[in-house]
């Protein structure tokens, strides 16, 4: 099932995620984590968090190698990712998010991670993560700590994206407004 993706400036993205359990392993989690990859692939995205779609809970879904094209889906639903090292500064160019509509901006991002994480199945698993995944990891995981990306711009650049997405939403408000009024 798709699922709503919360979108900039709804204040549950701001929640900080709780960890997940053991015990919370559920039917119902493993659904929710196959709802969000369904979702990410629809957007389309590389990842999403749990946090994303309204849920204050430690879990991401990530798949960096699908393409459109390509019909092969291995999503990494992953509970609980911790960055357990970091190494070097870089520039992750033209980032975007799917709760930040319309909007794209270089972000100053750890070269190189260290994730550390538990799969459905409990197994702990890590990833020694470069380039556009570590990017991705950090990302996501900003997520589950009530982070956006634009939190980590200048202030000048996230101000005139906070004033024109405000804007937009005037406008949307106003035309649905609008909208409701001609009919009698």
């Amino acid at each position: 099932m798709r699922l709503e993706v919360l979108q900039f400036p709804d204040p549950r993205l701001r929640l900080r995620a709780e960890p997940v359990s053991k015990d919370e392993v559920t039917p119902e989690l493993r659904q929710l984590a196959a709802d969000m990859a369904e979702t990410m692939y629809d957007e389309p995205g590389i990842g999403l968090a749990a946090t994303q779609v309204g849920v204050a809970k430690r879990l991401i879904v990530m798949d960096l190698d699908w393409r459109e094209e390509d019909a092969e889906r291995r999503p990494r639903m992953l509970l609980n990712p911790e960055i357990v090292r970091r190494e070097g500064r870089t520039t992750s160019e033209m980032e975007g998010c799917l709760s930040v509509p319309d909007f794209k901006s270089d972000v100053e991002r750890d070269a190189r991670v260290i994730v550390r994480a538990r799969t459905l199945d409990w197994d702990e698993v890590e990833f020694d993560a470069s380039e556009l995944e570590a990017f991705c990891f950090q990302h996501e995981i900003d997520h589950l700590d009530g982070m956006l990306f634009i939190d980590r711009i200048s202030k000048l650049k996230r101000d005139l994206y906070v004033r024109r997405r405000k804007k937009q939403l005037r406008r949307e408000q106003e035309e649905r407004e609008a909208a409701g009024h001609t009919g009698g």
